[in-house]
């Protein structure tokens, strides 16, 4: 019997590479995001295995849709969270810093919490999320961006925690890329920048593996250990 799994967040970007790949190895996906059209796009690569819902995260409705998708599919083993946002603000526009906590925060947790009550019932399941390296530190550039993702790891660690706890088979992966060739990467010459799909291979491998934690791609984890490690006062001139 196949596997089934869930991507929230995948009509492109890193959801839309895992999606298929996941579907490459036998799972039935459901995939959902605000662009329909895109979502069609990916069914089309893989009619069989991919199973499309048009879903917006921060809709108060979106728990319901999750449901609807669980019966279409039959079932959920991989519940994964790849619907964020980061821009450029360095205005600190107040409405981009709020549309950035209102989904890497707001909608974030509820789709979190929709996942552990759902595995809970279940009885076991793995749980899934792309935060960012990012989340190690704060960034003059994205501040809210920075700040939201330390806020997904936090609570994936909360959660984890949780798990471990009740004594449940349920697996948590808090997935940490660095620059990936998505539409959200802003720039040019951007050093150690990962095709999504080179990216979405070594996180099926990490989720294989129920890795609690991942950085994508793995030499990143050298970034994120000088990050954490930075003193105060040479992080502020950065």
């Amino acid at each position: 019997m196949s596997k089934k799994a869930i991507i929230v967040g995948a009509s492109s970007g890193i959801g839309k590479a895992l999606a298929i790949v996941l579907a490459q190895r036998g799972y039935k996906v459901g995939i959902t995001g605000r662009r329909g059209e895109m979502l069609d796009e990916i069914k089309t690569l893989y009619p069989e295995a991919i199973f499309p819902m048009v879903s917006d995260a921060t809709h108060p409705d979106a728990e319901k849709e999750l449901d609807s998708l669980v019966t279409v599919l039959g079932g959920l083993d991989l519940f994964v969270i790849s619907a964020g946002m980061g821009v450029l603000n360095k205005a600190l526009d107040y409405s981009i810093e709020n549309a950035t906590n209102q989904l890497n925060v707001i909608a974030f947790t509820k789709m979190v919490n929709w996942g552990v009550h759902f595995f809970e019932a279940q009885g076991h399941g793995h749980l899934a999320n792309i935060s960012s390296v990012a989340s190690r530190r704060g960034g003059r550039l994205t501040p809210s961006y920075n700040a939201t993702k330390a806020y997904q790891s936090n609570y994936f660690e909360g959660v984890r925690q949780r798990f471990y706890k009740l004594k449940l088979p349920i697996h948590t992966t808090d997935i940490r890329p660095g620059f990936v060739d998505t539409d959200m990467v802003q720039g040019s010459g951007i050093f150690w920048m990962a095709p999504k799909e080179k990216a979405a291979k070594q996180i099926y491998k990490a989720l294989q593996r129920k890795k609690a934690v991942v950085y994508v791609t793995k030499r990143w984890a050298l970034i994120a250990f000088i990050f954490s490690n930075m003193p105060k006062w040479m992080h502020k001139r950065m």
